[in-house]
């Protein structure tokens, strides 16, 4: 989820987040556990992940000014079933779950989030039917185009496994280009 801008959005209310720095590769929140926070990324970078058949398969890359939770599990106090963790040295914002219910009973905050989350799942339905329907190389070619500086910041390992495909095809795919 994009937050346009985090401090100007909160505004005076930046007391009910907690800053918090982490280095590299930390784990946020783990694969079974229940999420209780929401982090928005002041700035870094995170990944969401899970583990199929002894593989990494990426989910999602959340950079600056975007906003990550497991949501199911911390909308209705489900399990998670994947992993967030740090990719790079991150400053988040975090939000405790109650906090965000209580901000959620005010009508400014109802209307800045709910068209964040409509937005969100639409962009996880566009994800979902461009892996049913889509080729990988249609898949990176829109990644390409919706957000290219994924590609020289993260790894090709990250890269293919968000995209659905191996390293080897990958780099196949950009050799064709």
């Amino acid at each position: 989820m994009h937050i346009p801008d985090i401090h100007s959005f909160f505004k005076s209310d930046l007391h009910v987040l907690s800053e918090v720095t982490y280095p590299a590769k930390t784990i946020l929140l783990e694969e079974g556990k229940v999420s209780d926070k929401m982090f928005l990324v002041k700035n870094g970078a995170l990944r969401v992940f899970f583990y199929q058949d002894g593989k990494e398969l990426t989910l999602e890359f959340i950079t600056e000014n975007q906003a990550v939770s497991s949501f199911n599990s911390f909308l209705n106090g489900t399990r998670s079933e994947f992993i967030i963790e740090t990719l790079e040295s991150s400053t988040v914002y975090e939000m405790h779950v109650d906090i965000f219910r209580k901000l959620m009973e005010g009508q400014e905050f109802q209307q800045t989030f709910h068209p964040l989350f409509y937005r969100r799942f639409s962009e996880i339905n566009n994800r979902l039917v461009s892996f049913i329907k889509d080729s990988p190389q249609k898949r990176y070619e829109q990644l390409l185009k919706d957000r290219p500086e994924l590609l020289l910041r993260f790894p090709q390992h990250y890269i293919a496994s968000y995209l659905g495909i191996t390293s080897v095809s990958l780099s196949r795919i950009r050799n064709r280009r």
